[in-house]
């Protein structure tokens, strides 16, 4: 095992340009621009990007060169882009994840097929967004991102978002686990942050230790976006009996969505949006009428799932609580299918965009979340928490 020391960050002796050309996914969309601010080219099938920035959030730049020769031997390289790189974990079954540092934005996750290719599981995009200087720049967004956010009886509250690189063990014949760390302003807690590659699953791990004389509390979501050929061919199955909540998006750094999500007039998740958002009693002085409204909007709100093999063709955004472990996602568009396995989260979250767009384009994609955000997980005054999700791929 190889430890981090202090040359992970700054100072950096090495200059880096703005823009990088990163393998952010073999399958990632890329829109047009007439002022080309990236470009991609085609390289023995691979796609390469020019991204300049993650989700707007500023990091200190990496020593990508000292990282290479403290971390090489373990299945994974090291590509710097800005004040950011990638580390690109790759087996000898052609499995590989493409994992981006600072941030823990987990862009790519490529599984071997029983037909002996590979195909890509995660969906990730990149867009052209204002940085708020005036410049602009790509955005990556996607992939299996972190929003966690803590919080302490005290007020105090922090989400890690800058995660420092600990050490990378195994090896590209058996697996590869890379090993994230972060703490709270006060260096009080430590999340652990690990990311195992196997040969048919992409696990994301952590572990919260709590030193302090009170318990913190931990909301927020694990949120994967999982790469389909349109929400209309895709399944979710095991959901059956499991109560559900409606709400609206849950939206972080690195979520995906379209734009006019919830604005179509027929959709049910606009309906319920719009009682949510705009709901008010016609008669303050009427305590029967506003009771019977609050209750309608409270029972559209909430319910139990009455289909064990649900159609994910119209748009929704829902928290299911009392769902099992693993739930599995087909894809009968392209006839693949993955299982998600929840450790330690008590919630599972759902989003699909609807069918109406653009068959394997930049909304061709289901949104799952390992979640707290209905009832908050509690860390105890020194004590240690264990959570995490599994990406299991059933194909090979």
């Amino acid at each position: 095992m190889a430890m981090a020391l202090n040359p992970f960050f700054l100072p950096n002796p090495f200059s880096f340009p703005k823009t990088k050309s990163i393998l952010i996914s073999d399958h990632t969309f890329f829109p047009s621009y007439s002022n080309s601010t990236f470009h991609s080219k085609t390289n023995e099938s691979k796609k390469e990007l020019l991204v300049p920035r993650v989700a707007s959030i500023p990091y200190q730049p990496l020593n990508v060169d000292y990282l290479e020769e403290e971390f090489s031997g373990h299945g994974v390289t090291f590509q710097g882009i800005g004040d950011s790189c990638v580390a690109k974990m790759r087996l000898a079954n052609r499995s590989t994840a493409i994992l981006m540092l600072p941030s823990g934005l987990i862009t790519s996750y490529k599984t071997a097929m029983w037909h002996g290719g590979t195909d890509e599981v995660l969906h990730s995009s990149v867009s052209e967004e204002d940085n708020g200087d005036g410049r602009g720049g790509a955005v990556v967004r996607g992939g299996v991102s972190l929003a966690l956010e803590f919080s302490s009886g005290d007020g105090v509250s922090w989400s890690p978002s800058n995660w420092t690189l600990r050490s990378i063990e195994g090896n590209s014949q058996d697996k590869i686990r890379v090993e994230l760390i972060s703490t709270d302003p006060g260096e009080k807690v430590e999340i652990k942050y690990i990311v195992t590659l196997k040969e048919a699953e992409l696990s994301s791990d952590f572990e919260i230790s709590n030193s302090r004389s009170a318990p913190i509390q931990l909301t927020g979501c694990v949120l994967s976006h999982l790469r389909v050929s349109t929400p209309d061919a895709t399944y979710a199955i095991g959901l059956e009996r499991s109560n559900f909540f409606n709400r609206p998006p849950y939206l972080s750094s690195f979520s995906l969505l379209p734009p006019d999500f919830g604005q179509k007039k027929k959709s049910e998740l606009s309906q319920m949006l719009d009682k949510m958002l705009i709901w008010q009693p016609k008669n303050r002085n009427n305590g029967e009428e506003t009771k019977s409204g609050k209750k309608e909007s409270e029972e559209e709100m909430e319910g139990e799932e009455t289909d064990n093999y649900k159609h994910l063709r119209e748009e929704m955004s829902r928290i299911y609580t009392f769902a099992p472990r693993n739930v599995t996602v087909i894809d009968r568009g392209r006839r693949n299918s993955i299982i998600v396995g929840r450790k330690g989260f008590d919630e599972l979250y759902m989003l699909s965009p609807g069918s109406d767009h653009e068959y394997y384009g930049k909304y061709s994609y289901i949104s799952v979340g390992q979640s707290a955000m209905i009832k908050p997980l509690v860390v105890g005054a020194e004590e240690v928490l264990r959570i995490g999700q599994d990406l299991y791929n059933p194909n090979l």
